[in-house]
């Protein structure tokens, strides 16, 4: 996918740290620096672990027209809302033009720097400009906070993995196994004296029903009639 985040004037180490991080958690590999306050590769990879291929990508550049030369389709990110009228997007709008426009050519995300974001003059160079919505009282987001989010958008509009399997599948409940656990559950609350003035016959049912809005397996099915019988014993041997 031809896409680069571009930082620009970023001025936190941490903030590019955390935004190296969260490209590889997203999958995204390219990162543009423009005039960076303070950039060491070596600091980086300390405080973002294991993220040194996306570190060996990294670009540096003196302005941000250097930057954007070679992009096609330039997005930029800003907390403001604008007089002018722009090609205004949220970023789950945005995020499904990006992929489709990176399939020919190149994007570029840019995020402006910490304190003031980008300027009027560096949003004149963006076709589209991206929003993320917050609460009006305090519209900032931190840096790495907004790539986030950005690039979270953009691995939903991607398509994500399936979640892995349960490491030790169990095969459904029985009906048998349900029916013990019934029984099990009865004598428990037996045991406890639950029905001394309430009668078991709706009050099994509505365990029944509960117990059946989400299908258990056959390995929760002995665990909850273990807990059934041992609560029922101590009881027993109480009394």
């Amino acid at each position: 996918m031809p896409l680069v985040v571009v930082l620009h004037r970023p001025r936190d180490l941490v903030n590019i740290a955390s935004v190296i991080r969260i490209m590889k958690n997203f999958a995204l590999r390219d990162l543009r620096l423009v005039a960076p306050a303070e950039y060491d590769a070596f600091r980086v990879e300390g405080i973002a672990h294991k993220t040194g291929d996306v570190l060996k990508r990294v670009v540096v550049f003196d302005a941000l027209d250097q930057a954007l030369a070679d992009c096609h389709h330039v997005v930029g990110f800003t907390a403001r809302q604008r007089s002018a009228k722009r090609n205004a997007q949220r970023p789950r709008e945005a995020a499904g033009e990006v992929l489709a426009v990176s399939e020919a050519t190149l994007v570029a995300l840019v995020f402006g720097p910490e304190d003031r974001g980008l300027t009027n003059d560096e949003l004149d160079r963006c076709h589209r400009i991206v929003t993320i919505p917050t609460s009006a009282d305090y519209a900032s987001l931190n840096l790495a906070q907004a790539v986030a989010v950005m690039a979270y958008e953009l691995f939903l509009a991607r398509g994500t993995p399936p979640l892995k399997p349960p490491r030790r599948a169990a095969e459904p409940a029985t009906q048998e196994q349900l029916e013990r656990l019934f029984a099990d559950a009865h004598q428990a609350l037996e045991a406890i004296d639950f029905f001394k003035t309430r009668n078991p016959e709706p009050i099994m049912r509505t365990v029944r029903e509960v117990l059946h809005r989400t299908p258990l397996d056959a390995r929760e099915v002995e665990l909850a009639r273990a807990m059934c019988i041992e609560a029922a014993k101590r009881v027993r041997r109480e009394g």
